[in-house]
């Protein structure tokens, strides 16, 4: 599965499996772009890419110049729009104005294998982390949320430009943790999946959280107070229980109001939550900590089967990830 948020990973792998590789990234756009900035696109030398500038508008004459970046060594900036004469060439008529990076990856102006392996573990180990690049000498670092640079790009999860340094942002991934293995549970790890989250399933019951039901996912049969408690929850992690189960959704719904994460919504009718509400005052919880519970999980769209709330969930998940504004 193509994962868009994984591009510097799958470029590495390229490159020690001895291929040239380039890095094309959107460092700005006008208008009616289809991607955003930061979005990248890799491509080796044998013309095989993963990833999207685009969305496909440009991605074939994108490649062109990176290949003959592999063949030079050197880095450019290129400029396609409506405005462009190469515009309807490369098919980008959707009225927009895109700038792209290319850049060979440990050869020439192209950035070292070193600093991306860097990056690649700084990620991997969920660090906040920027990319930055001049893009008239060619510098690169590598920096956190405490540089001045960075201005309020890291809360705000934006890429861009900040005079002649693009600043390419890389929050830790995404992830989810879902507590209760239940049918929901199954469309829902496959559409978070394609939304760019990381999955952890989390269920003492084995029998629930078993391999056959969820084949590849990460299981983790601890009680949810401990399990929880050992991920390191942060404002990158969503978490949902799903499990109707007192027993077991309330050790986790305690731990994640323990934490900062961006949303936490919990399966049942309102009347259940009532109930809910009651057991958390009853174990001190404070209002403003109840507050953050999104119960009846999901966004109000009349959905009735495990497929269609799943669907629900995302989306609240997304409007709480994209425009955290529209919760009271």
């Amino acid at each position: 599965m193509q994962n868009y948020d994984n591009i510097i990973e799958i470029a590495l792998e390229w490159h020690a499996a001895g291929k040239p590789v380039a890095l094309a990234t959107v460092i700005e756009t006008w208008g009616s772009a289809p991607r955003p900035v930061g979005s990248q696109l890799v491509i080796s030398g044998d013309a095989e890419i993963m990833g999207s500038v685009s969305g496909g508008c440009v991605e074939g004459a994108v490649v062109e110049e990176a290949l003959a970046a592999l063949e030079s060594g050197a880095c450019t900036v290129l400029e396609y729009g409506v405005t462009s004469e190469d515009a309807f060439a490369v098919g980008l008529a959707c009225g927009g104005t895109i700038k792209i990076l290319v850049e060979p990856v440990g050869m020439g102006q192209g950035p070292d294998v070193a600093l991306l392996e860097a990056l690649a573990a700084r990620r991997a180990a969920r660090e906040a982390v920027a990319y930055s690049v001049h893009l008239g000498s060619w510098e690169r670092a590598l920096f956190g949320p405490e540089n001045p640079l960075a201005e309020d790009r890291f809360v705000s999860d934006k890429s861009g430009q900040n005079g002649e340094w693009f600043i390419g942002i890389h929050n830790p991934p995404l992830r989810m943790v879902i507590v209760g293995a239940v049918h929901i549970a199954q469309p829902l790890v496959q559409m978070a999946r394609l939304c760019g989250f990381d999955i952890v399933l989390n269920d003492p019951r084995e029998a629930f959280a078993s391999a056959l039901r969820f084949p590849s996912e990460t299981l983790v049969h601890d009680w949810p107070d401990e399990a929880l408690g050992s991920m390191g929850l942060d404002a990158r992690t969503a978490v949902v229980t799903l499990s109707h189960d007192p027993k077991i959704d309330d050790p986790a719904i305690l731990t994640a109001l323990k934490a900062p994460v961006f949303y936490l919504g919990c399966l049942g009718s309102r009347r259940t939550h009532a109930k809910r509400v009651a057991r958390l005052e009853g174990a001190g919880v404070a209002a403003a900590d109840l507050a953050r519970i999104h119960a009846p999980v999901g966004a109000d769209i009349g959905a009735k089967t495990p497929a269609e709330i799943a669907v629900s969930i995302m989306a609240e998940i997304t409007e709480r990830l994209r425009k955290p504004e529209t919760r009271p």
